[in-house]
């Protein structure tokens, strides 16, 4: 590249100095040296003085060479501010004016005047109760065993009082925010109905003006305190302009030049610069005092707080094991045998561990173990991988009430005779239905407790002699048997003689 400029940027660099911009800026914007820009600054292209508040506004650039637009400067400043687009005031400036230039012309010198005269910003008050913006600002150093770190401060504003809060944490994590949020609430003594947050990744996982996805915890925490939350414009700290405000004013005011000991130190300081200082100074556009409107207007319309705290809880995507349990936090708790192989979601706090399936319906709910003990719920298991063993005695007493009087007379004496041990015996009594009829058994459940028996091998003996008695019976005909008639003949006397 030649060391000449092209002319596009020689007239850009004027333009822009003509502008007010900085050496920097246009270096920057143009791809040049900042030498170079100083050079033509030099040449007599130099900035012009910067205009001040209040101050007549500075003239209007050229729009072009030949600078048509110049002569009728004041008469498209007018059109402007009659709301009038750049084809209209062309349009009007040909039938009212002599004007010779293009319509190009008028409309870069419009685009070119707008910038330099922007709209006023529009401030809105919101109502008592009504809203509270919150934000983070970099905090002061803590100095804590010889670590240096970095802290981050959470501020809220209620934007009505301008009432405001501010706590200090490490890392600006969901859970920190919600805590800091609930210290908050507790500190004013009742929640704003609207929060207008800036697009903290705590808080918002994908930024959309119309439609922002909020982090799961978040929409429970809202849910649990019924109030709004509302995310701004990407890029748009105006749209949260007091907090913003309360942002600087903390850490220019409270934090700057300080250095801590301790988080608990800094937090303690900022509450006490927030009930000393904060609350008593007159604020610059209410022109009130801060905690008296705070005291004797919003404070009643917040909404009350809910009686318990928000329970902070993690979220993780767990895939049921075939033992019918699923891994949590290195425990384990059981889910309904449908769900087995599949995919559920797990929400869990320090105390509960609460199982959802795929449309977030709840199935199952268990108390918090220690790491490598299991929570079964018994209705979480098969009827068929239930043993009778795991039924308890009280199942298998009722099983052998029904075969009968006497076998549940032994029953319960042989439990109370072997006490634990005698689960097992009993499970092989009940069994025996199976192979003896209920008559048997009751007969030989009789004879044992008679005898005091209460082996399960001597009913099972007891119970088989009963068998063979019940096979040996009496016939009264038969080809081989013959009438007690043809006997008689035989005896030397009657039947009925006597002797």
């Amino acid at each position: 590249m030649a060391n000449g400029l092209k002319m596009a940027v020689k007239h850009a660099i004027t333009e822009l100095l003509e502008r007010g911009w900085s050496h920097r800026r246009i270096a920057r914007e143009l791809g040049v040296h900042r030498e170079t820009v100083a050079r033509y600054a030099r040449l007599g292209k130099s900035k012009p003085a910067i205009s001040t508040p209040g101050s007549d506004p500075p003239p209007p650039p050229s729009c072009g060479r030949k600078s048509y637009c110049e002569s009728v400067a004041d008469l498209i400043r007018s059109k402007l501010d009659q709301g009038l687009e750049g084809r209209r005031i062309f349009q009007d400036l040909r039938i009212e004016t002599d004007f010779a230039g293009s319509y190009s012309s008028v409309k870069r010198y419009v685009r070119r005047l707008g910038s330099t005269m922007p709209l006023p910003f529009r401030r809105i008050e919101c109502p008592p109760g009504e809203e509270a913006q919150v934000d983070f600002g970099r905090g002061p150093w803590v100095i804590e065993d010889g670590r240096r770190r970095r802290t981050h401060v959470f501020r809220i504003t209620l934007s009505h009082s301008r009432k405001g809060y501010g706590e200090a944490i490490y890392r600006e994590t969901t859970d920190g925010f919600i805590r800091c949020l609930e210290n908050a609430f507790r500190h004013f003594g009742g929640v704003p109905a609207v929060l207008v947050l800036d697009n903290l990744k705590a808080a918002v996982t994908n930024a959309d003006w119309f439609d922002p996805d909020l982090n799961p915890k978040i929409v429970s925490f809202a849910r649990h305190y019924g109030i709004a939350i509302l995310p701004t414009r990407p890029a748009s700290p105006r749209e949260k302009g007091k907090i913003e405000s309360g942002i600087k004013y903390v850490k220019n005011n409270a934090l700057k030049g300080r250095v801590f000991s301790s988080l608990a130190e800094l937090n303690r300081f900022l509450l006490y610069w927030e009930t000393t200082i904060a609350d008593t100074r007159i604020h610059g556009t209410t022109k009130k005092q801060v905690r008296s409107v705070f005291e004797e207007v919003e404070r009643s319309t917040l909404r009350t707080l809910p009686p318990d705290p928000f329970p902070l809880f993690e979220e993780v995507r767990r895939s049921v094991h075939r033992d019918g349990h699923v891994e949590v936090a290195r425990s384990y708790y059981s889910v309904p045998p449908e769900y087995l192989g599949r995919t559920v979601w797990v929400r869990y706090d320090s105390r509960l561990v609460r199982i959802y399936n795929d449309r977030f319906e709840q199935i199952a709910a268990h108390a918090r173990t220690a790491p490598g003990r299991f929570r079964t719920d018994r209705r979480h298991i098969a009827d068929a991988k239930i043993s009778a063993v795991e039924r308890g005695a009280e199942y298998l007493l009722a099983k052998a009430c029904r075969i009968g009087p006497e076998a549940e007379g032994w029953a319960r004496a042989m439990m109370a005779e072997r006490g634990i041990e005698g689960i097992r015996v009993l499970q092989g009594f009940v069994s025996l239905a199976r192979k003896h009829s209920a008559a048997a058994i009751n007969q030989a459940s009789r004879t044992a407790l008679d005898a005091g028996l209460f082996r399960l091998r001597s009913l099972r003996l007891l119970c088989e002699r009963a068998v063979d008695i019940e096979t040996v019976s009496f016939i009264e005909s038969h080809p081989i048997i013959r009438p007690l008639s043809d006997y008689q003949e035989l005896l030397p006397f009657e039947p009925d003689e006597r002797r």
